[in-house]
């Protein structure tokens, strides 16, 4: 039988692997590492490559894979054209695929989540009566934030701001509803809200089945400073944890980026993971890169190891052209660009490639709109710029390799700087003229949430920057602060912006954006949001008008992080500032509620209802407040309010529900919990207040259901945890109740109810001492603790300390608190 044929992108491969230069050692240490058995101490389960653009990460990547198969390895290779854990697990299912290894099981369920998610994405346009056939501008935003809410919109959190905190739980709950009634089971909406969780276990199984089929499974992830932002937790689970199941022991992986691993995620796991940096090439290895392409006279050698510093991509460039005359490079003055460009002859063409590098990124009305050339010559340009080995296509974007932009942007700038400045200022008009065009279809509070508009403002503002830095940076320290309201991602394309920018622009001063840019990356490494507020305070010259904003994202950041009291004090800096933003007054409002002042935080949210009249997001905080009060029925007047103008909203029902409770309507109280949950059946609160209900009517074993349910939601919940071990004690289980007190106090080593009750089960354990000492550690915390000062005083009498039992039963019957204090956490934390 004759041989088949081999394709074409097999021969191109073979090609360029048949030139692959250098990185011996890189080659060696990984040939050796799967000599190695997994039990072997000196075996690596990850080799990381890092080093900075243009270095070669993705040739040795490719070329680490060759080697494994070489060794008869099934490999899989995922890049930046996956954009989510999914679309990388479909990556892998694909090539295992293509080697003789079929995924059917990943393929089956992958098959279903994109159709699960089609639907998810219809039921939010089927909110609105608008939708269908052709949504109106209003559908969209209500389908956007739902989909933002439930965190299906990738790099947003699915909390993106106080600003619109209404806007998103409106629109998650209403899609939530939504997807239950759409969606076929449970099942499936866990699918779409949480793939990870349901596919990775099957790609583990995938790959254990195939494991004993060959030798070594190689999975590598290129271009992980993009792909590592979803991929660096889930790679670190699945290889440090057990929660999906194992990982075959023959199994390596090889990521590949700029940076090195994080240290706080992967440092304590050196003695299993391989660095790999890459620095420029080594004179020798250049020297026999460019005696590959035939480039040997030493003039010429000597002038591209110079002009390069030994980079591959440049190396590599200018070795293509294969320059062989001495008077080519005799040029001592000469730079990398004009050294690659020496070799293009054609005037026009040079202009378009030097004209092309001021985007960050190209497609073709990009392209149009800065190459001066005649339209009927620009497909043709196009298409040769295209076809330049220094320009790599990502979907429908090109961008030029960093290490052959940056020169030709100095060159430019250096050149002619009135030039250089009017033609980034006509980009800038270009793109805020295709910015307006975008907002003609959104809702004014709909454009950050819109990519699109967010890409051309972030490209209008990089321009601005390089025409003009010092006026255009007011205006971007302004945007910054409104991306910390939508999410880390978004966040640190500003923060990026800044430093890019200023790079290009070789802008200096006080007023450098490059200077801010690299002090924010900084801040933003350290505390992300509330970082870069932080810095962003303290270098603000008075007159900004965003500072009172700015007080407000880091009040937003220190409350998510548990700093009430500092929290509190950025509100009110924010207030200082604007008496009337409403963001400011709610935050500060609870703040104030959760560091116990619930009489104030009342006041401050009345406030805020008085300046947002219509929210019905404020009426359940002012409800909820009123509740926490021991104020029923003021708060059912409140609440029911909220209900009535947003009968979508599970925090009021259900803090309707626990207010009706409270005054023991339990049949009431039951329809609005059950209705909450049917809004959202993964409220934890509701379900931990449903639970209280079934205590009510003395239904233990629904209670504990119930509990379960909200705990395996949220399994580092203190106040979930005390209740379910109060219904374990109630129920004479307390060892098993110790469980849940433990960690609840491991969770809040200040939970004074915690301690109270751990001290009455080891008093029903009869471990007195310890009893008494969690007793004792429960009043420290709250003196007017009633229930714990009547447990203390049965602890003292069962050991014979009948005068301290005395006092504490005298003292408990002085104080008017009958119960412990309100719990530490609202409805509208647990969502």
């Amino acid at each position: 039988m004759a041989r088949a044929r081999q394709s074409m992108q097999e021969l191109i491969a073979r090609r360029r692997r048949a030139g692959f230069v250098g990185r011996a050692a890189e080659r060696a240490a990984f040939r050796e590492n799967l000599e190695l058995s997994p039990e072997d101490e000196r075996h690596r389960f990850l080799f990381h490559v890092h080093g900075n653009a243009g270095v070669g990460k993705t040739f040795l990547v490719r070329e680490l894979e060759q080697l494994a198969r070489e060794r008869g390895a099934l490999t899989a290779y995922v890049d930046e054209s996956a954009g989510s854990v999914p679309e990388a697990l479909a990556a892998i299912g694909g090539r295992l695929a293509r080697q003789g290894h079929r995924c059917r099981e990943l393929e089956r369920q992958l098959a279903a989540y994109r159709e699960r998610r089609h639907e998810a994405e219809a039921a939010a346009l089927a909110l609105d009566p608008e939708a269908a056939p052709h949504p109106s501008a209003g559908a969209l935003a209500a389908a956007r934030a739902g989909l933002v809410g439930l965190g299906m919109v990738p790099g947003v959190g699915p909390f993106a701001g106080a600003l619109d905190a209404d806007r998103l739980a409106e629109g998650a709950d209403r899609l939530r509803a939504g997807l239950s009634a759409r969606l076929r089971t449970q099942e499936d909406v866990n699918l779409v809200l949480s793939p990870e969780r349901v596919l990775t276990p099957t790609l583990l199984g995938e790959l254990a089945a195939a494991a004993g089929a060959v030798p070594w499974i190689v999975l590598l992830f290129d271009t992980y400073e993009r792909t590592g932002r979803f991929l660096d937790g889930w790679l670190h689970e699945i290889m440090t944890t057990d929660r999906h199941g194992t990982l075959p022991a023959n199994v390596v992986l090889v990521t590949a980026g700029q940076l090195p691993l994080a240290p706080a995620r992967w440092g304590g796991f050196a003695d299993f993971v391989a660095e790999v940096p890459l620095g420029p090439f080594t004179e020798a290895e250049a020297r026999g890169l460019l005696a590959d392409r035939g480039v040997r006279d030493e003039p010429v050698v000597a002038e591209v190891l110079r002009l390069t510093g030994g980079l591959p991509v440049l190396v590599s460039t200018l070795a293509e052209a294969r320059p062989a005359d001495p008077d080519d490079v005799g040029d001592p003055s000469a730079t990398a660009v004009e050294r690659f460009l020496k070799w293009e002859p054609d005037p026009v063409r040079r202009s378009v490639a030097l004209a092309c590098a001021l985007p960050r990124t190209l497609d073709a009305d990009v392209c149009r709109a800065v190459a001066e050339c005649p339209e009927d010559e620009f497909d043709g340009l196009y298409a040769w710029l295209r076809g330049l080995p220094f320009v790599s296509e990502r979907g429908d974007r090109m961008r030029y390799h960093d290490l052959v932009r940056a020169p030709m942007l100095r060159l430019q700038r250096r050149q002619s700087p009135r030039g250089w400045a009017e033609r980034h200022r006509r980009l800038a008009q270009t793109f805020a003229r295709w910015r307006t065009e975008a907002e003609a279809a959104l809702e004014p509070g709909e454009f950050w949430k819109e990519e699109r508009w967010r890409e051309l403002r972030l490209a209008e503002s990089y321009h601005r920057l390089c025409a003009d830095p010092r006026t255009a940076l007011p205006g971007v320290l302004a945007d910054v602060v409104a991306a910390c309201d939508h999410g880390d991602e978004v966040l640190w394309r500003w923060v990026r912006l800044l430093v890019e920018a200023g790079e290009d622009a070789g802008a200096t001063g006080a007023r450098n954006p490059e200077g801010w840019g690299s002090a924010l990356t900084e801040d933003f490494a350290a505390d992300a949001a509330a970082g870069v507020a932080a810095l962003l305070l303290d270098r603000a010259r008075a007159e900004e008008p965003w500072r009172a904003t700015a007080y407000a994202v880091r009040g937003d950041a220190l409350a998510r992080g548990g700093d009430h009291e500092g929290a509190r004090e950025a509100y009110e800096r924010a207030l200082a500032l604007d008496p009337s933003l409403v963001r400011a007054v709610r935050g500060e409002a609870l703040a104030r509620s959760s560091l116990g002042d619930h009489g104030a935080a009342l006041e401050g949210l009345c406030r805020a209802l008085e300046l947002e009249p219509d929210s019905a997001y404020n009426l359940f905080l002012v409800g909820e407040q009123l509740r926490m009060l021991g104020r029923y029925a003021e708060a059912l007047a409140e609440l029911d309010r909220a209900v009535g103008l947003d009968p979508a909203q599970p925090p009021a029902w259900a803090s309707r529900g626990a207010a009706r409770l409270a005054r023991g309507e339990l049949d009431e109280a039951q329809t609005d919990l059950d209705r909450a949950l049917d809004l959202d059946p993964d409220y934890a609160w509701a379900l931990a207040r449903r639970g209280r209900l079934w205590r009510a009517r003395g239904d233990r074993t629904r209670q504990l259901v119930d509990l379960d349910r909200a705990l395996a939601l949220h399994p580092d919940w203190a106040w979930g945890r005390c209740e379910r071990g109060d219904v374990l004690r109630r129920a004479g289980r307390d060892e098993e109740a110790l469980v849940d007190y433990d960690r609840a106090l491991a969770l809040d080593p200040d939970y004074a109810g915690a301690y109270a009750s751990r001290g009455a089960s080891r008093a029903n354990l009869g471990r007195l001492p310890e009893a008494l000492a969690d007793l004792d550690r429960a009043l420290l915390l709250n003196p007017v603790y009633v229930w714990a000062l009547e447990r203390r005083a049965a602890v003292h009498r069962r050991l014979g300390a009948e005068d301290l039992a005395t006092a504490d039963e005298t003292h408990a019957a002085r104080l008017s608190a009958p119960s412990p204090p309100p719990p530490r956490h609202h409805p509208s934390s647990v969502n």
